[in-house]
């Protein structure tokens, strides 16, 4: 395999942004074994009173990621972030006004491989969604099982991200006063399997728990569609059917997390490595879908408000996919 490098004079500024983007990457797929290996290492050094006093610390502040997280926006708004958007680049894009005195779930499409266009957006101000949202607090819903992780379930609260279970996203979307943007990746882990460059398969059919929690708690639906999200790494091909494919599914119906076995590029060369291309990702906002409070709604009810979301993604991605390089003859396709 011929390998690429990468130039020797590049300037400062593509170097820090390739740094940020590494750190990024390192924090989704190995900070977290990391923490936890290091609460156990410590346990059987001199330094045993840290995992002692942080396993205290743990049982008072259990209930926290389910109650908002502790996002600190100082973290959100550091220079970092800004070289990790110019680094693919990432742009958000507004398409309505969002009423602040509202509280709203996003949903995300397509999620990708590591959901690159949502965090950047919605974790950070990098791209300005707080200027293009005045009033509003965007949360990401991730994994429960990270959050069960010692000292990384803290980073990751200080990023505005919250456990994907139920219990989370309600409590901020009954509070009263409005406000509150939750943002969930829909086709949520199973979907990264479905991440190929040029692909546009969304899993949507059968999601409707998003859809019965927005009828609960009357939150309004806005749908979000991340053009280039799926361009960031190739996947080892794995149709559906395929051996491949079986053990990838049985695996993350055992264990929780999909496991797509990606690459993309190096840090020093460009040929291999698991860090995302520089790929544009252009993530836009669709306008609102009203909600009425509906805490038992039925199973038409329910059916209908999922077809006027799918019909409402579809129309989203069908007036902006020309103007990020999608051919005309590309549409959705929903599983």
């Amino acid at each position: 395999m011929n390998i690429q490098f990468a130039p020797t004079d590049l300037p400062l500024s593509r170097r820090l942004q390739t740094a940020s983007v590494l750190q990024w990457v390192f924090s989704f797929l190995g900070l977290a074994p990391s923490c936890i290996v290091l609460f156990f290492v410590l346990m059987f050094t001199r330094f045993w009173l840290i995992s002692v006093l942080y396993a205290c610390w743990w049982f008072i502040d259990w209930e926290t990621p389910s109650k908002g997280g502790n996002r600190v926006h100082f973290l959100s708004n550091l220079r970092v972030w800004d070289y990790m958007r110019d680094y693919f680049p990432v742009k958000l894009v507004k398409t309505a006004d969002l009423d602040p005195r509202q509280n709203y779930i996003l949903g995300f499409h397509p999620h990708g491989i590591l959901v690159a266009g949502a965090f950047t957006n919605f974790c950070t101000y990098a791209t300005g969604f707080r200027k293009l949202f005045p009033g509003l607090d965007s949360f990401l819903l991730m994994l429960p099982l990270w959050f069960r992780a010692p000292f990384f379930r803290d980073y990751i609260m200080m990023a505005g991200l919250i456990p994907s279970d139920k219990e989370s996203a309600s409590y901020l979307l009954r509070r009263q006063g409005g406000g509150n943007a939750v943002v969930i990746a829909v086709g949520g882990a199973p979907e990264a399997l479905d991440a190929h460059p040029g692909a546009f398969t969304i899993l949507l059919a059968n999601k409707k728990g998003f859809i019965k929690l927005a009828m609960e708690h009357g939150a309004h639906l806005v749908p979000v569609f991340s053009f280039g999200e799926n361009e960031l790494f190739d996947q080892v091909e794995n149709p559906r059917g395929t051996w491949i494919r079986l053990i990838q599914d049985k695996l993350q119906s055992i264990m929780g997390i999909s496991l797509p076995l990606f690459h993309a590029r190096g840090i020093f060369q460009y040929s291999y490595g698991i860090m995302p291309y520089r790929k544009p990702i252009n993530t836009v906002v669709g306008r609102p879908i009203r909600v009425e409070k509906n805490e038992k709604p039925t199973v038409e009810e329910l059916d209908a408000l999922h077809q006027l979301y799918t019909e409402e993604l579809s129309q989203l991605f069908e007036e902006h996919k020309g103007k990020y390089g999608v051919p005309e003859d590309q549409h959705l396709s929903f599983v």
